[in-house]
């Protein structure tokens, strides 16, 4: 059963499973020539923990391995490793080095591992890793999609039919309002106009809009206002793609989405978190996790970050 710790960066992961196709078309378009999509792939996120398991090299945003076959004319399959990164980590290039080694290691297959960078630092690009010592040369290149590349072209990731396209735009214009609640609620309703004036179908409007949902986070009183837009929108639209109790799931699935992202970050800075600690982050409403979330920074202790 997933735990509520790796719940945390779903909205990513569910989209890169259910349009894999579109993420490799959009990142990747040279990649994506060489498959063969008429073959079936297939994810393999536990085979991946088995092997990677006891080689952790700072925090993971999301991490992919799909078995899939290439474009070649017969039925040779590989490994595809995926790695989006949401923060600038010195481990981040020895760990796709690391991943690849391992995966090839387990499986005598060829991997190839691709890289998307969400984090705000427009130079940090890593391609490549490796080592030369006493003559022997050990390097890996990696293949680097990097979202801050695509700000000059918002518009056109707007009128994009890709899913990612419309995920990447979501992602810059998360960016670009973090200090600015008001502007963030103008950029979502944008994100949700658009989003609806596509007409795509059921399942992949709520399949978005969890995306954007969980990127552009808002106060409640703001978010409040959100689904009253919605309504409107669906009114005058003639459809209604989120219903009552679909925007309980997502409301909970925000909740615990901020709580385990929250339990990371913690972790990082303070170690294991105690059993009390976990009890709070688990039952905690919404203010209590921004408010905490403000002072994980400036508070000297655990303690003080609760307080």
């Amino acid at each position: 059963m997933e735990s509520t710790n790796d719940r945390y960066d779903s909205p990513w992961k569910e989209a890169i499973e259910q349009y894999f196709e579109e993420f490799m078309s959009f990142y990747f378009p040279d990649a994506y020539a060489g498959i063969d999509w008429a073959k079936k792939y297939i994810f393999l996120d536990k085979e991946l923990r088995a092997v990677v398991q006891d080689a952790e090299l700072g925090t993971r945003f999301v991490d992919k391995l799909v078995r899939v076959t290439e474009l070649c004319g017969d039925e040779s399959w590989i490994y595809i490793h995926v790695e989006v990164q949401g923060t600038r980590q010195p481990e981040f290039a020895k760990r796709m080095f690391v991943y690849n080694y391992r995966i090839f290691d387990r499986y005598d297959r060829p991997v190839a591992s691709f890289a998307v960078l969400a984090d705000e630092h427009k130079r940090w690009k890593p391609t490549s890793y490796g080592f030369s010592v006493l003559g022997c040369h050990h390097t890996m290149e990696f293949p680097v999609a990097k979202l801050t590349d695509h700000e000059e072209r918002l518009d056109d990731l707007l009128v994009s039919d890709n899913a990612f396209g419309w995920v990447t735009a979501a992602h810059i214009l998360t960016q670009k309002t973090r200090t600015e609640d008001q502007e963030r609620y103008n950029a979502k309703i944008r994100m949700l106009r658009i989003l609806y004036d596509r007409h795509w179908d059921k399942q992949r409007v709520i399949n978005l809009f969890n995306v954007i949902d969980w990127l552009m986070q808002l106060p409640e009183w703001l978010n409040n206002k959100v689904w009253q837009e919605l309504e409107t929108i669906e009114e005058k639209e003639k459809v209604q793609y989120i219903t009552s109790v679909e925007r309980i799931g997502i409301a909970k699935g925000r909740v615990e989405g901020e709580s385990s992202l929250l339990k990371k970050l913690l972790e990082h800075r303070f170690g294991v978190l105690p059993q009390w600690a976990t009890e709070q982050l688990v039952n905690a409403k919404e203010e209590e996790l921004e408010a905490w979330a403000k002072a994980i920074f400036t508070a000297p202790t655990l303690e003080a970050v609760f307080r």
